[in-house]
C-alpha cells in the first residue's frame, strides 16, 4: 500500500511531476514522459486532480506493479488521486507514498480503510454471506479501535423477527444464509453511560437477484456490490476513529440476500414494522429501504443527534447525477450544507437532490401506509426521492440530523480512463469527516 519499509524505493520506478508540457514527440498534452528513473506526470491543464488520476490509471494500465511517488509538489490530494487511478479491482497496494510534506501516515490510513472497502465490495456473493458481511465489519473495526472500545451485537435469522426487525427478515428469508442485524458500538470511554454522539447505517444486501422482480441478466452482474453502503460507513468509522475518533458511535448493518425461493417475500405482502407503519410490497427490487427502515429506527433508539445511512439504493438517482457523484437526502437543510461541504473538502463529488416531508406520500397503497416503491419500472419519475422520502418515515423529529447516501458513484461495471471496474470507495471520506466534525459541534 504504502509501506516503504518492504522494498527498497531505489529499486522501484518513480513517478514525478512535471510543471511544464510534455515534449511534442510523446503527443500533443501528454499526461506522461519517461524519465532515467520512470516518468513524470504533465499537470498543466485546468483540472489537476482528474489529470493524476488519469495518469495513474494509464500506468496502471502498462502491468506496473509497484512505484514510488518521488520529488517535490505531492500534496495529500495529488497522492490519493493518483492511488485511486493506480489501483484496481485485483490490486490495492503498490503505491508508495511522497513524505515531503508528512502526510504519508494519513495516506497509508485512508489507503487502509478503503482497501477493506473494496475488497469486500469486490468480493464473490457466494464468499459474503450476509452474517459473513457482519463478522468481517466486526473484526475490521476491531482491528483498527482501542482495545476493549467496541462491543457488538448480531441478530440473524429467526431471531430478527422474534426481535421486531421485519425488514431485514422478510428481505432476507428468501435465502438459505440466514440474514443478519450487526449493532456494534464503538465507545472509547468504556462508560455505559455515556451518550450516543452518531450512528451509521449501511445496506449490507450481500447480493440482489430483485426477487420475484427479477432484474435481467445485465442488471444482476455486478449486485455483489449491492452491499457498498455497508461497506462505506463500516470504512468511514475505522478511518474516524484512526484520524482519533473519541466520540462514541454505533454502527449498524443491515444484511442480507434478496433471493427468489419457496420461502420469499412476495409481491402484496405487507411488512408491519415496530413503529408501527405497515408497507405494501409492490416492487421485492426495492429492498433496500426496506432494509435500512429497521436501521434507522434502530439508530434512532440509540438517540443520535446525528444518523448517516449510506446505500447503493436506487438506479434512479445514477440517472440523476451519473457514476462519478453520490446522491445526498435531507431534511435538515442546514446539516445537509455542511455535509456538502465537507464532501467538497475531500474532493468527493456529491449533490443535492430534493427530498421534503410530501415525499413520504409518493407511493400510496389502499392496503398500507405506503408501498415500498411504484409499480413502474425503475419507480417511476422521482424514484431516489420517493426512496429516500420512504426512510424519513423511519427516523424522529422530522429528519433533525439525519443524511441519506445514495452511493451511485460507489461501483463501476466496467472501466474507464479514471477508475478501474468494481468498487472505488467514493463516500468514505466524506462520511468519515461529517462525522468527525458534526460530533464535535
Amino acid at each position: 500500500m504504502s509501506d516503504s519499509k518492504s522494498n527498497s524505493t531505489s529499486d522501484m520506478l518513480h513517478v514525478s511531476i512535471a510543471a511544464d508540457k510534455a515534449e511534442q514527440k510523446w503527443g500533443n498534452n501528454a499526461l506522461l514522459s519517461p524519465t532515467t528513473q520512470g516518468y513524470q506526470i504533465h499537470l498543466v491543464g485546468s483540472d489537476p486532480l482528474r489529470n493524476m488520476q488519469k495518469a495513474a490509471r494509464s500506468l496502471s494500465n502498462l502491468g506496473i506493479s509497484q512505484l514510488q511517488l518521488a520529488g517535490k509538489g505531492w500534496s495529500k490530494d495529488l497522492q490519493w488521486a493518483f492511488y485511486q487511478g493506480f489501483c484496481t479491482a485485483r490490486k490495492h497496494d503498490g503505491v508508495v507514498f511522497n513524505n515531503e510534506q508528512g502526510e504519508a501516515e494519513q495516506l497509508s490510513q485512508l489507503a487502509t480503510c478503503f482497501s477493506f472497502a473494496k475488497k469486500i465490495i469486490n468480493d464473490t456473493p457466494e464468499m459474503l454471506s450476509p452474517v459473513a458481511l457482519a463478522e468481517q465489519a466486526e473484526a475490521f473495526i476491531r482491528a483498527v479501535a482501542p482495545e476493549d472500545s467496541v462491543s457488538s451485537e448480531l441478530i440473524a435469522g429467526e431471531d430478527l423477527a422474534d426481535a421486531g426487525w421485519h425488514g431485514i427478515y422478510q428481505v432476507g428469508r428468501g435465502s438459505t444464509r440466514p440474514p443478519a442485524l450487526l449493532v456494534l458500538d464503538f465507545n472509547p470511554s468504556a462508560k455505559p453511560e455515556t451518550a450516543v454522539a452518531a450512528a451509521l447505517v449501511g445496506k449490507g444486501i450481500t447480493f440482489d437477484s430483485g426477487g420475484y422482480s427479477i432484474k435481467p441478466t445485465e442488471g444482476m452482474a455486478t449486485m455483489k456490490c449491492d452491499m457498498g453502503g455497508a461497506a462505506t460507513v463500516t470504512a468511514a468509522l475505522a478511518l474516524a476513529i484512526m484520524q482519533g475518533l473519541s466520540q462514541r458511535v454505533k454502527l449498524i448493518l443491515c444484511c442480507a440476500e434478496n433471493l427468489i425461493s419457496g420461502h420469499a417475500y412476495k409481491l402484496g405482502d405487507i411488512i408491519t414494522y415496530k413503529n408501527g407503519t405497515t408497507v405494501e410490497i409492490v416492487n421485492t427490487d426495492a429492498e433496500g429501504r426496506l432494509v435500512l427502515a429497521d436501521g434507522l429506527m434502530c439508530a434512532t433508539e440509540s438517540k443520535a443527534p446525528l444518523i448517516i445511512d449510506a446505500a447503493t439504493l436506487t438506479g434512479a438517482a445514477m440517472v440523476a447525477v451519473g457514476g462519478e457523484y453520490n446522491a445526498l437526502f435531507a431534511l435538515d437543510k442546514p446539516l445537509a450544507a455542511r455535509a456538502l461541504q465537507y464532501a467538497a473538502d475531500e474532493q468527493e463529488a456529491t449533490w443535492q437532490l430534493p427530498l421534503e416531508k410530501w415525499h413520504q406520500q409518493q407511493c400510496p397503497s389502499p392496503y398500507a401506509d405506503t408501498a415500498n416503491s411504484r409499480p413502474v419500472k425503475g419507480g417511476g419519475a422521482g424514484g431516489a426521492s420517493n426512496a429516500a422520502g420512504f426512510l424519513s418515515r423511519f427516523v424522529a423529529d422530522d429528519g433533525k440530523g439525519w443524511l441519506h447516501y445514495d452511493l451511485a458513484a460507489a461501483f463501476n461495471n466496467s472501466a474507464n480512463s479514471y477508475w478501474s471496474a468494481g468498487a472505488t470507495g467514493h463516500g468514505i471520506r466524506s462520511i468519515a469527516t461529517t462525522l468527525l466534525t458534526e460530533t464535535k459541534r
